[in-house]
């Protein structure tokens, strides 16, 4: 597969990914773009970015896998795979001694037990409630008027992390409102967001069995003030990649790569 380029696009909640690996598997490129109804033009918009990137032509891409929410509506796709098939393989990629993973999204928290290579064992999901996942974060950075990206900053800068105990995003963001009233610094209140989304993550990992190595993915784990929950949450330290919110992309990446060289040993052997 030499000289041989393949794509990953994950089409999530909030941004559409794209991975490019070339024919050794290393990573030549990547793009992000927001979401937008229009899930094809997402999705080529973010694979532009990555071809680009890797300063290829775009016929030089020879298999594009899709997963997330909006796989199926890439009709340049030649497969799509699941969020939790992506994921895992990723993340084991990255990680190759990862047995546990815990995905923190915009839209829902997934924890997963892998085997080798990145095989689901298990795996249970959170989407039923905005507060268990990254969009209550986002929701909350701008009640509290502050820019997404300083989240992470802002939790390590707690002296007393306040307790957000609802699992209703509505009743959740109330006490927000209410933690501000009472005078609590933003810090305070960050980190116990944090703090909030870590025990759901841990609840769900329990439920699939924590055995190390643990490997942190999805937007979340951006912030270091949200591996820092986490990893208390846990008493266990976190794996997390360079850019942990590409990883399901990655793993697409990888599963185009392992079905375009069966597809070309089988035209060989015919």
């Amino acid at each position: 597969m030499n000289g041989t380029f393949v794509a990953g696009i994950d089409l999530g909640s909030r941004t559409a990914k794209a991975v490019l690996l070339d024919g050794s598997a290393s990573i030549v490129g990547s793009g992000i773009a927001r979401m937008r109804p229009d899930f094809a033009g997402l999705a080529r918009d973010a694979l532009d970015q990555a071809i680009a990137a890797a300063k290829i032509a775009p016929e030089d891409v020879a298999y594009v896998a899709t997963t997330g929410m909006g796989r199926y509506n890439v009709p340049f796709r030649d497969i799509q795979v699941t969020d939790i098939t992506a994921v895992a393989r990723g993340a084991a990629h990255l990680f190759p001694g990862t047995r546990s993973i815990i995905d923190i999204g915009a839209q829902s928290t997934r924890a997963m037990r892998v085997l080798d290579g990145g095989r689901v064992k298990e795996f249970r999901t959170n989407d039923k409630c905005a507060a268990g996942a990254g969009g209550f974060a986002e929701r909350a950075a701008r009640y509290l008027e502050i820019k997404l990206e300083d989240l992470g900053t802002l939790s390590n800068k707690a002296d007393s992390p306040q307790v957000i105990s609802s699992v209703c995003a509505v009743f959740a963001e109330s006490e927000i409102i209410n933690l501000v009233s009472q005078g609590q610094s933003v810090e305070n209140i960050v980190r116990g967001i944090h703090d909030s989304l870590a025990q759901r993550g841990q609840q769900l990992l329990k439920r699939v069995g924590i055995e190390p190595e643990i490997t942190f993915v999805g937007g979340m784990a951006l912030q270091k003030g949200m591996v820092a929950s986490l990893e208390s949450a846990l008493g266990h330290t976190v794996n997390v990649a360079e850019h942990p919110d590409l990883v399901a992309a990655l793993g697409a990446a990888l599963l185009a790569r392992q079905r375009l060289g069966r597809q070309q040993q089988g035209r060989l052997v015919a």
